[in-house]
């Protein structure tokens, strides 16, 4: 929140500080609260050295509540942030909403990075487990993959992250290449990087996936394979199960009771080897290469075709997973192309690009909504753990209504502050939801389409 003028510190009722130092983001203060978001600007180095109207802190709320509120302008996602202040009194009555050009200043001065820190620190997994859907035996299900987000048609977009082409003509949007790192049980995004198109999916997810650990059984489409990545994904610890293409040499060292088999993976210098001596008709032929386990299966479609699967996974003991449960756990990672469709479709919205025009402001946004939609998935974790059902039946629509509605009606009470464990004046718990404030001296917005943005929609 913010004093467009005047002093912006006021007694009430026992509270005497900066205003601003109330604005939060409703239920999802828990996972960013005050102390940590100082904390990020601090490491950043963006802590401003005279006091702003527009704080790094507030900046930083802004920021997440923008990608909460993707349809609406700069000024109305201000509104909203600061709505339930006014419920408190403590503020002038002169307060004013600052304007769309000093949110867009604000927003370029604190930069990307304490938005990607921010990231960082509170994007862990959360499935228990006990979590349903989470685990196979002892491995948290994780997978890998990627998605492409438009941004607004500038100069700087284009050179920064390039266009598609399609039959030789250029797509009318930049897009900006997105890949993470995700839990197929609860769908939390855990890791990620953020790139152009001139950069594949294979080389961001060699980065990303140095985030997979012992413990995690990391999935992969065929589209992500090759001999120099499944080595990098390996050496982190974590087990793999991949699907391979055809063009993958599988040749078969030993059949298991399972169906499965025992065999190598080899790089390009041994497989064009192997192929050699192979057409030699050498009787020694052998590829030398990583020692997997593949499990291939046909998967019937609804024109009574079939489809071939081929899986590879380091996880060499049927006893440990079968052929079969290995099979259903691969189409667990569908699960995490959901999760990126959540972010794409429902939180941005179908058909709009992000609002960004400079491509630290874009990566800024992506950070942001990163962050805001593992919030939003970790609650849902957490009451479907309460509940005892699978996080996947809980609607992302609907949880996120609910965060909304909570960033609007109680966006300035975050549950550790004051320490006192209520706010002035009201005789309010803190963690409470409050009444939607009405502000009667803010005036009506121009009515738009629900499915177009609002005017300043697109800043910077």
């Amino acid at each position: 929140m913010v004093m467009a003028r005047g002093d912006s510190r006021r007694q009430h009722d026992g509270f005497d500080g900066q205003l601003t130092d109330c604005v939060a983001i409703g239920v999802l203060t828990e996972l960013v609260p005050r102390g940590l978001v100082d904390e990020v600007v601090d490491r950043a180095g963006r802590r401003e050295k005279r006091v702003r109207l527009l704080p790094a802190r507030v900046v930083v709320y802004f920021v997440l509540a923008m990608c909460l509120f993707f349809g609406d302008g700069y000024e109305e996602v201000m509104r909203k942030l600061v709505g339930g202040l006014r419920f408190l009194g403590v503020w002038r009555s002169d307060w004013r909403v600052p304007t769309t050009k000093a949110l867009t200043q604000a927003r370029a001065r604190l930069g990307e990075e304490p938005l990607r820190l921010l990231f960082q620190q509170v994007a862990v997994p959360v499935a228990r487990v006990d979590t349903v859907g989470a685990f196979l035996r002892s491995w948290r299900l994780m997978a890998v993959d990627g998605v492409q987000l438009e941004v607004p048609d500038t100069a700087a977009n284009v050179k920064a992250f390039g266009k598609n082409s399609h039959h030789g003509a250029l797509g009318p949007y930049p897009q900006a290449r997105v890949v993470g790192l995700g839990e197929c049980g609860t769908h939390a995004i855990v890791g990620a990087r953020i790139g152009s198109l001139y950069r594949g999916e294979r080389e961001l997810a060699g980065e990303v996936l140095q985030g997979a650990g012992p413990g995690m059984l990391v999935m992969a489409d065929r589209g992500f394979y090759s001999h120099a990545l499944w080595s990098k994904a390996a050496a982190t610890g974590a087990d793999l199960l991949w699907r391979v293409t055809v063009l993958v040499d599988l040749p078969v060292v030993e059949v298991l009771d399972d169906g499965s088999y025992l065999s190598v993976l080899g790089d390009v210098i041994a497989r064009q080897r192997y192929r050699r001596h192979v057409r030699a008709g050498r009787g020694d032929a052998v590829l030398q290469g990583c020692p997997v386990r593949v499990v291939k299966y046909r998967v019937a479609d609804r024109d009574g075709g079939d489809e071939v699967y081929r899986l590879v996974t380091t996880i060499l003991d049927p006893q440990e997973a079968s052929a079969l449960e290995l099979a259903a756990a691969y189409h667990e990672r569908w699960e995490f192309e959901l999760a990126l469709a959540e972010i794409e479709t429902y939180q941005r919205g179908p058909g709009r690009t992000l609002r960004s025009k400079s491509p630290e402001m874009v990566r800024q946004e992506i950070w942001a909504l990163l962050t805001t939609h593992y919030g939003i998935r970790r609650l849902m974790a957490r009451a479907a753990d309460q509940a005892g059902m699978d996080p996947d039946r809980l609607s992302f629509i609907r949880a996120l209504r609910v965060v909304r509605r909570h960033t609007t009606e109680q966006g300035a009470f975050s549950p550790s502050f004051p320490e006192a464990g209520h706010w002035p004046g009201t005789g309010r718990d803190p963690g409470q939801a409050q009444p939607a404030a009405v502000s009667s001296d803010l005036s009506p917005d121009r009515e738009t389409s629900p499915s177009q943005p609002t005017p300043d929609h697109r800043t910077r």
